[in-house]
């Protein structure tokens, strides 16, 4: 991205996956209490004038080879390494990012001598990478802190450093946690379990909900009662006689008017939570102007069963570090008897590398293929036609609750030690069975390794796969 591109940048944040995290504090961390150094390199994300940074690269610098003796400060990184990380970031297109750790852990800032050395080196370092920011980030173990060059004549410091993965954690350069009171009393039950603190956060959390029918209408009545104060729901099909039993505040006046499930949606959020900030979209998630609105939310959750909204939402999940859940339910029934074979409610959690719907084999191509033809083309080419799936609001309500508990953990940081290789859950109603999916991922995936062609971490520099 041309640096002309990137003057007004007002704030910033840097994203990490939790696995490369992990990889980078085992190497800042490993209980010398001795500093060591790294370099990340991140792609961006823009949303106006707010810009995240999404670590797709962790580079670690060998104590006593790249990272040495400094001669005005303690350590630096050897000129070698530098050059090394400024050609990687910079054929990548890619934003460099050096590293190192202070001690301490739940406040950190970079020292004079620090900052002096980035005056130094740093319009050089630019000029080397033609344009592409360069920058710096500084951890203690619960902190961080950053100072990014946009320009030779524009920088900014990093709000905070946030990791995606079964716990978002916010790494600031003071995690303190401000007093916080709440006026409704509404929220008294839940916050005596999360605090005043955590209602404040889920005011301050967007969560995108694609699809608005059986498990989708829960969901976003579960998440305007909890208080989040921003949603986006998108959803092109309008409310039928056979959706009455299932999509929540929804009635026969809908029917006659063939309301869209959005606008269904919408009244039933503001009747739960009057101050929500709600963005209904009657249109599906395959548009790219629709697919958009979801970048930058902070949590996801996908309720459509479509192929192809599941490549976009595992899209944007891999693409732009947006965590996300994929909810559903189904009935298998023997052909021509009807006699049920299986009945199960699931969850699957999909993260940055992990969790990935299509090396996972949950995105079919034959489809992806199928819902690319019209009806006139299905019929010629005798694809035939579909029979609609049976639909319980009990069943959808088991994977809704439970979806909406894993975000909830997962956004107030209230599980001091998730199952981070748990990537979905299934209840076996008939055999009342509960079992844990520990799906791994392919190392070459298209969409969610660190291979150089794949999506991963790619932000603005890739498109989705959507329609314009």
């Amino acid at each position: 991205m041309a640096a002309h591109t990137l003057r007004r940048v007002a704030a910033c944040r840097v994203d990490i996956p939790a696995h490369l995290k992990a990889q980078l504090f085992a190497h800042l961390f490993p209980g010398d209490d001795d500093e060591h150094g790294a370099v990340l390199a991140a792609s961006i994300a823009r949303d106006g004038d707010e810009v995240r940074l999404l670590v797709r690269h962790c580079l670690l610098a060998q104590d006593g080879v790249d990272y040495v003796a400094g001669t005005r400060g303690y350590r630096l990184l050897r000129g070698e390494f530098v050059h090394q990380g400024i050609v990687f970031c910079r054929e990548r297109g890619l934003v460099y990012l050096a590293v190192h750790n202070h001690g301490g852990a739940a406040s950190v800032d970079f020292s004079p001598t620090d900052l002096a050395s980035h005056e130094r080196g740093y319009p050089a370092l630019l000029d080397l990478m033609q344009g592409i920011p360069v920058g710096a980030l500084v951890f203690a173990e619960r902190a961080a802190a950053g100072d990014i060059w946009w320009s030779h004549s524009h920088r900014t410091g990093v709000q905070e450093v946030r990791v995606i993965g079964h716990t978002l954690e916010h790494l600031k350069p003071k995690s303190i946690r401000p007093a916080f009171s709440f006026a409704d009393d509404s929220y008294d039950r839940q916050i005596l379990m999360f605090g005043a603190h955590g209602q404040a956060r889920l005011a301050d959390t967007a969560v995108g909900v694609i699809g608005a029918g059986g498990a989708g209408s829960l969901i976003i009545e579960y998440l305007a009662r909890l208080g989040v104060g921003h949603i986006v729901v998108a959803d092109p099909d309008h409310l039928d006689v056979s959706n009455l039993s299932r999509v929540v505040g929804s009635d026969r006046e809908d029917v006659r008017r063939a309301t869209p499930k959005v606008a269904i949606a919408e009244r039933v959020a503001r009747i739960a939570h009057p101050r929500v900030d709600f963005i209904g979209i009657a249109r599906s998630i395959v548009s790219d102007s629709v697919a958009r609105r979801f970048c930058h939310c902070d949590f996801l959750f996908l309720a459509a069963d479509s192929a192809n909204a599941r490549l976009v939402f595992n899209a944007v999940v891999q693409q732009y570090y947006v965590p996300g859940i994929q909810v559903g339910a189904k009935v298998h029934a023997e052909e021509g008897t009807g006699k049920l074979l299986d009945v199960f409610s699931v969850i699957r959690w999909v993260l940055p590398g992990f969790g990935c719907l299509w090396c996972g084999g949950l995105i079919s191509p034959h489809r992806l293929a199928w819902e690319a033809k019209t009806d006139a083309e299905r019929g010629t080419q005798r694809y035939g036609t579909e029979s609609p799936d049976p639909s319980v609001i009990s069943l959808n309500a088991v994977a809704a609750s439970h979806a909406v508990n894993e975000f909830l953990f997962a956004v107030l940081g209230l599980r001091s030690a998730p199952d981070t290789t748990a990537a979905g859950y299934m209840w076996h109603h008939m055999s009342q069975r509960v079992v844990v999916d520990s799906r791994s991922t392919a190392p070459e995936c298209p969409e969610c390794s660190a291979e150089v062609g794949s999506r991963f971490g790619k932000g603005d520099a890739v498109s989705l796969p959507t329609i314009p």
